[in-house]
């Protein structure tokens, strides 16, 4: 996106990519159908932006998501929007997307490089000098736009940080976030692959005070928790989370689901307890939860007790995990941290410190929840910096001139 803005505003660019082929870690987004952007306004875009929103003001007024839709349409992608404002390709397909960047890139003759990898970036004078394995390139101004550390396998090394460390930028400490939750409990492995739809997730710390919450879908994993209300939980990981409590029937209260499961009993008084619970909790989660609970699986129905019961309500009301930690960058969709924007222009992208370098996307300190944010993040910013770059390159021309 930096590439084709620039180039469309008349700079001759080149656009340097390490694989092979364009758009690799774009190709896995959405579970490969790409959620592009969501279909709010500012505001809406600004409310999900967890770090640093403030700084987002002039990108997402350069190109708001209704914008960046149109753009995408003109480009010969259709798309469409799901729950939560979630837009993606009418193909459900990423590639989609890719052409139409590659088209936006070819319309405007940006050349690229592919396996080109960067290796330096040196300031000489008013110029860079940008250093692959094959070639020096000089350049008035460069656009680092390099991505995070996450997904490493699809070029994001962390390169961006290496060059913004060496040319004076200070970064903001990286952690993966949008990424599963390892937990201590080791009965999570048992129910590996099981998905539980609307129950209600709250994040805790030390002080027992509430830093997340929200109630949706999750699943477990060999050694820990996943899905979308665990990815969101995860981008408050460094807030401190000790305890993730997860409420199976968050539509009853204590009372009421206590009454439910009275009533569930009188219709098995004389059954075992092990085979009271099927119209309660999916079947693979009953064994779990009649062995945290205490209770002897061969106890008969009625005669269990009136305290028993009540710890089984809030056993199911508060079903408790304690994190470890997380899978690390292999699996988390975003990077945490990154180049300070408080050395950033934010009406510009460029750099502060070094004239003519500009920072794009989640290189930035800069992050979002799920939903399609970041994506809208990356491809504001890159807008904008791709046309102020060209915009000081035309400027500079005219003073040389005059």
């Amino acid at each position: 996106m930096a590439a084709g803005s620039a180039a469309s505003q008349g700079a001759d660019v080149i656009l340097l990519e390490k694989n092979e082929k364009l758009g690799r870690k774009l190709y896995i987004t959405g579970k490969g159908r790409c959620n592009v952007t969501n279909n709010t306004d500012i505001a809406g875009l600004m409310s999900q932006t967890l770090t640093n929103p403030r700084f987002l003001n002039s990108a997402f007024y350069a190109m708001d998501a209704t914008d960046l839709m149109d753009f995408f349409e003109k480009q010969g992608v259709p798309l469409k929007t799901e729950r939560g404002g979630r837009v993606f390709p009418v193909s459900d397909k990423s590639s989609d997307i890719i052409t139409g960047l590659m088209n936006f890139l070819n319309a405007n003759n940006v050349k690229i490089k592919l396996g080109s990898q960067v290796h330096e970036i040196i300031q000489v004078n008013d110029t860079f000098q940008v250093r692959t394995h094959a070639e020096h390139i000089t350049a008035d101004a460069v656009i680092i736009a390099t991505g995070g550390l996450s997904y490493p396998g699809t070029g994001s090394t962390g390169d961006g940080f290496t060059f913004a460390k060496a040319l004076g930028h200070r970064i903001t400490p990286t952690s993966p976030s949008l990424v599963p939750i390892t937990t201590a409990e080791s009965w999570v492995s048992a129910l590996e692959g099981l998905s539980l739809r609307n129950v209600k997730v709250t994040a805790k710390n030390d002080s027992d005070s509430t830093i997340y919450e929200e109630t949706g879908e999750m699943m477990f994993t060999h050694t820990g928790v996943t899905g979308p209300i665990i990815l969101r939980t995860s981008a408050f990981f460094t807030s401190g989370i000790t305890a993730i409590h997860i409420d199976l029937k968050p539509a009853l209260s204590h009372d009421q689901l206590d009454k439910r499961i009275l009533r569930d009993f009188a219709d098995t008084k004389n059954k075992n307890f092990a085979n009271a619970l099927g119209n309660l909790l999916p079947k693979r989660l009953i064994n779990t939860i009649i062995d945290l609970s205490k209770i002897s699986p061969d106890k008969k129905i009625n005669i269990i007790t009136k305290e028993e019961r009540q710890s089984l309500v809030t056993l199911l009301k508060q079903l408790t995990l304690t994190p470890t930690g997380t899978t690390g960058y292999k699996e988390a969709v975003i990077t945490k941290g990154g180049v300070s924007v408080h050395e950033v222009n934010p009406s510009t992208m460029m750099s502060k410190k070094v004239p003519h370098l500009f920072f794009a996307g989640e290189v930035l300190d800069v992050d979002a929840m799920t939903g399609g944010y970041n994506l809208q993040i990356a491809f504001s910013t890159g807008w904008l910096a791709g046309q102020k770059a060209a915009m000081m390159k035309s400027q500079q021309e005219n003073v040389k001139q005059i």
